[in-house]
């Protein structure tokens, strides 16, 4: 409870007597309502002290009756609640029926601990992304300073991939010692080793830097996606997904936001690693308002891999196929904008910006038709079409370049909450985080791949494109096999979809 007197929001109206039921019934749509009559309140919901009252007179000469509508609530959703206090207010003052979904709202209710766990781990994701996201934005920059070959950039970046190691270690922790105290440490740890960058004197020591702060980074977010998984409802697992992703463009759009300082001198790119040390003491703050997801605070069995090889081994060649593109797309995107197009740091990060907020829609639209209708199709379309308009962004020139990347953005977006589910979905509470690190390693071997593949042929051909409409076969491979072998898990409880995990039934006397 909340100290201070509970805001009363009074809406009045006139409905028609044919509509009076719906207003006199239970909400489930923002609010799940109990109660009858004219009064109601919340059952499951991120609201604390609601309460709504309906008051109707009667007028026998008209088909409409006077519906004075009260409603008291405080809403219990921290650190954002502000973005979310206007939509709220207007939905749940509106007279009218109550099961209308909003598309910026869970698609089913929350309650109070979700919206509170949900709202620490988007802004520790924030946090998390900010470091993790500056060697690959600085690269070009950071070569052009210690005058490593291009060959040697590709070496860099494949070795970085050795992040997994570290990060497999913290999901093992994290299985035997708790989601939160894992994660935290992972992202403090991270911050500090990915400021250390600031003072590398050459790549070796870049690298190695920022080997162990993305794999602190890495174990985190795998965790904090886990910790989403295991707090929210059926319903809402994608969606939540979708804004830890969302929460993630916004540590991206922060480094980008310092990215024009490599234009200032040689040795700019220093500047944005040096900032990541900020974040420890932000980390600290945050820390406190995250709790231990209620399914890792339950009793659950301990289980091992054997028993779930079929999926860990159908996400793990999915992780595969997918990661051998995306990593060089990724990675090279920056050096086919400043070698092939000549775009200068300042372009870049306008480009990066300008097309990619709108992979936002994609991301929001992709959670929510994933929870509602779905998976498994979202995620096939996400693929091909997100994969197709990235490898024509790579082959066009003048505007097409902008207008192929926002395409990109917006579709491949939807793949996100839709494919990312599945990891913590499919494995048991004592298994998640080791079957997830599993997958995340496997991913990394279609990174190094991908990255070396590039690296051995790059210096033969003058474009890019050719290379990586080659390796969009990956990511086609993947999209036939989430139709024909992914399981559908939207609507079921993870206790459904792993019986290992389900309360023990109670034996009759």
């Amino acid at each position: 409870m909340l100290p201070g007197p509970v805001p009363e929001l009074v809406t009045t109206a006139r409905v028609r007597r044919q509509d009076l039921p719906t207003v006199l019934a239970p909400r489930t749509s923002l609010v799940r309502e109990r109660g009858e009559g004219t009064t109601f309140t919340a059952l499951v919901g991120p609201v604390h002290d609601y309460r709504r009252t309906v008051d109707v007179t009667e007028d026998d000469g008209s088909d409409e009756v006077e519906v004075r509508q009260t409603v008291e609530y405080r809403l219990a959703i921290p650190i954002f609640g502000w973005m979310f206090a206007l939509p709220y207010r207007s939905a749940l003052g509106h007279i009218g029926r109550g099961d209308r979904r909003h598309w910026w709202a869970p698609p089913e209710p929350i309650d109070p601990s979700a919206a509170a766990m949900l709202a620490a781990l988007c802004a520790l994701t924030g946090v998390a992304v900010y470091p993790a996201s500056l060697l690959t934005q600085a690269i070009e920059f950071v070569r052009e300073e210690l005058g490593f070959s291009k060959q040697a950039q590709s070496v860099a970046l494949a070795a970085l991939r050795a992040d997994i190691v570290v990060a497999f270690g913290l999901v093992v922790i994290a299985d035997r010692k708790g989601r939160r105290i894992t994660t935290l440490w992972a992202i403090g740890l991270g911050a500090a080793s990915a400021a250390l960058g600031a003072l590398a004197p050459n790549l070796v020591v870049l690298t190695a830097t920022q080997v162990v702060a993305r794999g602190c980074l890495t174990g985190a977010a795998i965790l904090m996606s886990i910790m989403a998984a295991e707090e929210m409802p059926a319903g809402c697992r994608a969606y939540a997904v979708s804004l830890l992703t969302v929460s993630g463009a916004l540590g991206i759009g922060a480094a980008l936001a310092l990215f024009p300082l490599a234009d200032v001198g040689i040795r700019g790119w220093r500047i944005p690693f040096a900032v990541a040390a900020l974040l420890v003491p932000l980390v600290v703050v945050l820390g406190r308002r995250l709790p231990e997801s209620k399914r890792f605070r339950a009793p659950h069995v301990e289980t091992t891999v054997a028993g779930h090889g079929r999926r860990l081994w159908l996400l793990g060649i999915s992780a595969v196929l997918f990661a051998v593109f995306l990593a060089p797309a990724s990675q090279y995107q920056n050096v086919f904008l400043r070698r092939e197009r000549g775009f200068s740091a300042s372009r870049i990060a306008l480009f990066t910006v300008a097309t990619n907020i709108w992979g936002g829609i994609g991301i929001v639209a992709g959670g929510r038709i994933a929870d509602i209708r779905g998976r498994r199709l979202v995620a096939a379309v996400g693929i091909v079409g997100g994969v197709g308009a990235t490898v024509l962004m790579f082959f066009a020139a003048g505007w097409t370049v902008w207008a192929w990347s926002v395409v990109g953005a917006i579709v491949g977006a939807a793949t996100v909450p839709a494919l990312g589910v599945y990891g913590p979905e499919l494995f048991p509470t004592s298994l998640r985080g080791r079957a997830n690190g599993i997958i995340s390693a496997l991913g990394r071997i279609g990174s190094v791949a991908g990255l070396l593949f590039v690296a051995l042929i790059v210096g033969t051909r003058e474009h890019l494109a050719p290379i990586l409409a080659l390796l969009a076969l990956g990511p086609a491979l993947l999209a036939v096999l989430v139709l024909v072998a992914y399981p559908e898990t939207a609507h079921l409880e993870l206790e459904e979809i792993n019986p290992e995990d389900a309360p023990p039934v109670a034996s009759e006397p």
